[in-house]
């Protein structure tokens, strides 16, 4: 389980396909504290560290993740959001984020607003997610709160330190994000029906 609080920022290095999986190897400034079989968060996805060096990490994704996940788009260069699992004895910052991406979400519109930024997010309400009015999202791993919530989209504020020490000084209107939408809202929706 996460948090949602982003530890650091990583950077695919190298990919190598193995059979229908993805193996990438990237490099953060974490890399050299991450332990072989860890979970670790990478833009919001749950993924197993199976190697580790001092400055790199590699992690294997299966067809299964990259087909409902940005992962599939994942190039050498693209830069990821890191976070380590939560420890049972710290400050719960975020929302519980448990790095199982429900869909994937398409930026709209970013708007610069007296230093800081508002970006609409859109996604596929036939697939049975919602969002509420100040309710918790997971876009690229990173918890936010939503506003502006209707059936296919919500709005996001992105603060100055947010902005730069997130992949999200990078996004641009037309990218691609994965979403986690929140958990205890999916336990509601499902015991309440549609």
């Amino acid at each position: 389980m996460f948090t949602g609080i982003i530890e650091a920022l990583g950077v695919v290095v190298s990919m190598q396909e193995e059979g229908s999986n993805v193996r990438f190897n990237i490099a953060s400034p974490i890399s050299h504290e991450l332990k072989v079989d860890q979970s670790v968060s990478h833009n919001g996805v749950c993924l197993t560290v199976e190697r580790r060096g001092e400055l790199q990490h590699s992690v294997v994704a299966i067809d299964e993740t990259l087909s409902k996940s940005t992962l599939r788009d994942w190039r050498v260069s693209t830069r990821l959001n890191i976070e380590r699992s939560m420890v049972a004895n710290s400050r719960f910052d975020g929302h519980i984020v448990q790095g199982h991406v429900d869909q994937i979400g398409v930026c709209k519109k970013i708007k610069v607003e007296n230093g800081s930024w508002l970006i609409d997010f859109e996604y596929d309400a036939s697939l049975g997610n919602v969002t509420v009015e100040k309710g918790s999202i997971a876009v690229n791993g990173v918890s936010l709160t939503c506003f502006n919530s209707k059936v296919n989209g919500f709005r996001v504020a992105i603060i100055p330190y947010t902005f730069e020490h997130t992949n999200f000084h990078q996004l641009k209107v037309g990218d691609a994000v994965n979403l986690e939408f929140d958990v205890i809202g999916k336990y509601v929706k499902r015991l309440v029906g549609k």
